[in-house]
């Protein structure tokens, strides 16, 4: 998981902005104390706390002491804790305090080289043998975690270790280990497949190279699935410890029952076309013509199996069938990883970044951005965001081009890649998100696109940020209406207006007016002077949270449609809106949260 990098001041930001480049993250950094973040936070308890919970990594540029103070009362399972690191203010040591053995140790090891300073790790197996047993190395399980405090004990205490097992090639993080190796040692490390009872001193690790591949027909209710899933492993003897991924064809990246599978084993899921599985049929058992003439390949379930583990690999399970799927096995001479061939179900993140201002940017928000390889949108949100979005590949879009910036970014996500789509304010507010669900609706995308993952992420929008900078307008009812005709017929937009201003309700404006558009607003105000006050309280708000950031506050009576701009938002009241001053000389806007009898306005308490 990407990290957050804490600070509490300014004087931390280049070690964080370090730390950031090599192994990115989130920097983090307390209200008032830190400007140059790329979020804030209020309590620094509250903070760490959350995000420990969470089971997020902490490297926090910080004393020790104080960290072990913040998160002491959240210290409960030293197996499921995150990594935690303190980092001095001057970058000289970097102090792995929880999490040794989850990552905290390798990621001291790699900031110490990047920041000239110290890894003060203290875990003794690290320190004696260049290694931890309770944290083998991708593609590995060690099954039975709880021998490992008493057999790392034993190993400290003098005994040597003996290796044994029909895998002991490929586990070379074993071999070139400083681990005291000796035929006759009283601890043993098995490298096996299979399920048994364990010596006292003894570790156990499976190696993941078994794939299963599947196939179902559309729909397939989940618990078929993990159903027969669990019963071609148990008949076989195959522990679920040894399965490195789910593979299946393309055409299924969004079949519900194939991610419960793979969600079910704790496993990835890799996709192949039918070109790619048709290759497979010399070493398919049960090829079908009538599975080739329904996806174009001979086998889905042998073939992705297969299509996974190589030309080396061998099918050691055919197809199984249950009623409306099958499963296959195959096995692979290595560790398994996904290849050239295959890709993941791509994830498109439609997020709202808000207004501008990075303190307004969520931490939802700023992870999506992290885990993205690539950012889609308009250039000036990407600018705004370049603080996170290093190393990120940038598809920039011009205004107008929203479409065409949508449907990018969901072929993108169709080959297999995570992409942001990057929105100002909410991605639901007159934004892309629409968009997105209106193309995979309309269809017109590749088949792949309209497979994807869609994680929508709110964000602060225009209209929440003026009315935060003006006091509290929308207190009451209200609503939104663009007076855009782009897209929205003028007689519909009327309409709107019109009821809006009927039904007393205070109104946000989204985009005012425009350089061949200026006689709308104008229209707005005529209607509203029709229903409420001429002194009724307008506000204009623009560049929000950015360099220029302008707050107005006018009577509706003297509203100047000169005045505003394309990046203006404006909120006019109701006619229950007011003002009040306060003694630093500030006016502020409120529409309380009841309604007062009053005459004139149509409206009655």
């Amino acid at each position: 998981m990407s990290p957050n990098i804490i600070i509490l001041s300014d004087r931390a930001y280049e070690v964080a902005t370090k730390i950031k480049q090599e192994i990115g993250g989130v920097i983090q950094g307390l209200e008032g104390r830190c400007s140059k973040v790329d979020s804030s936070f209020s309590d620094v308890r509250v903070h760490l706390q959350s995000c420990f919970k969470a089971g997020e990594p902490l490297i926090a540029v910080m004393a020790s002491g104080a960290i072990i103070r913040l998160l002491a009362d959240v210290l409960v399972d030293k197996h499921s804790e995150p990594p935690v690191l303190a980092i001095a203010e001057d970058s000289s040591s970097v102090v792995p305090l929880l999490g040794g053995h989850h990552g905290a140790n390798e990621i001291a090891k790699q900031l110490a080289d990047v920041l000239q300073s110290h890894a003060a790790i203290t875990t003794a197996g690290d320190l004696r043998f260049g290694l931890a047993l309770d944290n083998p190395p991708e593609g590995w399980t060690l099954v039975n975690p709880e021998n490992a405090k008493p057999v790392m004990a034993a190993l400290l205490g003098g005994e040597d270790v003996r290796l044994q097992g029909r895998y002991l090639n490929a586990a070379k993080w074993l071999m070139e280990s400083n681990l005291p190796l000796d035929d006759d040692g009283e601890c043993v490390i098995s490298i096996a497949e299979l399920e048994r009872e364990y010596l006292p001193l003894e570790l156990m690790f499976h190696p993941k190279r078994h794939v299963i591949g599947i196939g179902c027909e559309r729909d397939t209710p989940s618990a078929e699935v993990i159903d027969l899933v669990e019963k071609v492993l148990s008949e076989n003897a195959i522990p679920k410890t040894c399965i490195a991924g789910i593979a299946s064809i393309d055409l299924k990246a969004d079949e519900v029952a194939i991610h419960a599978a793979a969600k079910y084993l704790n496993v990835p899921v890799w996709f192949y076309s039918a070109a790619v599985l048709e290759e497979e049929t010399p070493r398919l058992v049960h090829p079908s013509d009538v599975v080739f003439t329904e996806v174009g390949c001979h086998g889905v379930s042998e073939g992705a199996a297969l299509a996974s583990v190589g030309k080396d690999g061998e099918l050691i399970i055919p197809k199984v069938k249950s009623k409306r799927a099958t499963v296959a096995i195959a096995r692979s001479q290595e560790i398994v990883e996904m290849n050239e061939l295959g890709r993941k179900r791509g994830r498109l993140f439609v997020v709202g970044i808000g207004p501008g201002q990075n303190a307004w940017r969520s931490p939802e928000v700023s992870r999506m951005v992290q885990e993205a390889s690539d950012l889609v949108g308009y250039s000036l949100y990407l600018d705004i965001i370049s603080e996170i979005s290093e190393g990120k590949i940038r598809h920039d879009f011009d205004l107008g081009k929203e479409e065409d910036r949508v449907r990018h970014a969901m072929e993108l996500a169709g080959e297999g890649k995570d992409v942001a789509l990057v929105c100002s304010g909410d991605a639901g507010i007159y934004a892309m998100a629409t968009l997105v669900f209106e193309l995979l609706a309309d269809g017109g995308l590749s088949d792949a696109a309209s497979r994807i993952a869609i994680e929508v992420s709110p964000g602060i929008s225009a209209l929440q940020a003026a009315a935060a900078r003006a006091g509290a307008p929308l207190g009451h009812d209200f609503c939104t209406i663009s007076l855009s005709d782009l897209l929205t017929p003028w007689e519909a937009i009327q309409m709107r207006v019109k009821a809006a201003a009927e039904g007393d309700f205070v109104i946000a404006f989204y985009n005012p007016v425009s350089k061949r558009r200026r006689t709308q607003l104008e229209y707005a105000k005529g209607v509203l002077l029709e229903h409420r006050p001429d002194n009724t309280p307008v506000i204009l708000a623009t560049n929000l949270g950015r360099e220029g950031e302008l707050v107005r506050v006018v009577p509706l009576a003297g509203l100047d449609i000169n005045e505003v701009d394309m990046l203006t938002v404006v909120i006019v009241g109701s006619s229950e809106t007011t003002t009040v001053d306060t003694g630093d000389g500030k006016t502020w806007v409120y529409t309380p949260r009841g309604y007062s009898a009053k005459e004139g306005t149509g409206i009655k308490a």
